[in-house]
C-alpha cells in the first residue's frame, strides 16, 4: 500500500487543473451567422402601390410570401392580405391557425 499523501486544499486542485495542457476552454466553432434583415413595419407610398399591384396578380398568397416580395414584417403582410380580401382583389382558399393562403380572385361570383 502506498504511503498517505497530505489532502490538497481547494486551492492546490484548482491550481494544478489549471496547470495542465486541458486547463483552457474548449473553443467551438462560431458557425454561420444568418444576416437580420431589416424589414418594413409601415407601408410607405411606393411598397403599398406595389402591393395593390402585384399581390392581386400572384398564384399563391401567404404572409410569408410577401415578407420575402415586398420586404415587410410579417404583421403588415397579414393587415395587406386582409385589407386585399376585404376588397375583393384576392379569396382565401385555406386557412389554418398558423398559416392563411389565398389566390387571385378570378371568376368572383357577385
Amino acid at each position: 500500500m502506498p504511503p498517505k499523501t497530505q489532502q490538497k486544499s481547494k486551492e492546490q486542485k484548482m491550481a494544478a487543473a489549471m496547470a495542465g495542457g486541458k486547463g483552457r476552454k474548449k473553443k467551438w466553432s462560431k458557425g454561420k451567422v444568418r444576416e437580420k434583415v431589416a424589414n418594413q413595419v409601415l407601408f410607405n407610398e411606393d411598397t403599398y402601390t406595389r402591393c395593390l399591384a402585384e399581390v392581386p396578380k400572384m398564384k399563391l398568397i401567404t404572409a410569408s410570401g410577401l415578407v420575402e416580395r415586398l420586404k415587410v414584417n410579417g404583421s403588415l403582410a397579414r393587415a395587406a392580405i386582409r385589407e386585399l380580401e376585404e376588397k375583393g382583389l384576392i379569396r382565401k382558399v385555406d386557412a389554418h391557425h398558423a398559416q392563411v393562403i389565398y389566390t387571385r380572385a378570378t371568376n368572383v361570383e357577385e
